[in-house]
């Protein structure tokens, strides 16, 4: 692990496929899209006090941004974006404004931390949210095999104790999966390949970091990989 933080991307999932090696396994991948991702603006430890660069994904028409926003964007001469998304970095990685990253800021083999939100399930039981057992299908239990039981106890203590796992809301939730690996990189289509699956719904999207528990490859490009 270094002390030299790099920014990373956003991107947009596009679903699930497969590349093949050159001796005919299979791998799984993510698809992860990256669409025009630029720099929009740069906080400075001088200014405000920590050190981050906000990034834009994607085109979005300016009559459907609010007036802010519109006036954001013109000031720093950026086209306007769907996403944006902050990300803190060390002071030798800030990038100029207007910079476009390119997707070959991760290299194949390395190690990334993948954010999105989960897909959301609803109202879920215990079942299905925490994968209980549920109850005995015989000696007297009766509707109520799905359930998830005692709760509270007797007298002591009486109460339901806090984050006991229950029936409730499933899924929507924002998750970080660690050490993935990055399967392939294709700079052509901007398209970033990740082994196995991320948290998401096709078209959602999704911040790419370096793991935070690996070293970063040497050849990965330090502040970062623009396109030209």
């Amino acid at each position: 692990m270094s002390d030299k933080k790099r920014t990373g991307l956003i991107a947009k999932k596009l679903g699930m496929s497969r590349i093949f090696r050159d001796d005919g396994t299979h791998v799984p991948v993510t698809v992860l899209h990256v669409d025009g991702l630029q720099v929009v603006a740069r906080k400075e430890q001088d200014r405000h006090g920590y050190t981050a660069l906000q990034l834009g994904h994607g085109a979005a028409k300016p009559q459907r941004l609010t007036r802010p926003l519109r006036g954001m964007y013109a000031k720093q001469q950026v086209e306007p974006k769907q996403k944006l998304v902050e990300f803190r970095v060390s002071a030798d990685a800030l990038l100029e404004v207007g910079a476009t990253l390119s997707v070959t800021h991760f290299v194949p083999g390395q190690k990334v931390d993948v954010t999105g939100t989960t897909i959301g399930r609803g109202f879920a039981g215990a079942m299905k949210r925490h994968n209980f057992r549920g109850l005995e299908a015989t000696h007297g239990v009766s509707i109520s095999h799905r359930s998830h039981g005692s709760t509270g106890n007797r007298q002591d203590p009486g109460k339901t104790f806090k984050n006991k796992k229950m029936a409730g809301h499933m899924g929507q939730a924002r998750v970080t999966t660690q050490n993935l690996e990055v399967a392939a990189v294709d700079e052509a289509a901007g398209l970033v390949l990740i082994r196995g699956a991320v948290p998401g719904s096709k078209g959602g999207y999704v911040l790419v970091r370096d793991a935070v528990k690996r070293t970063r490859p040497a050849e990965a490009a330090f502040p970062a990989a623009l396109k030209a």
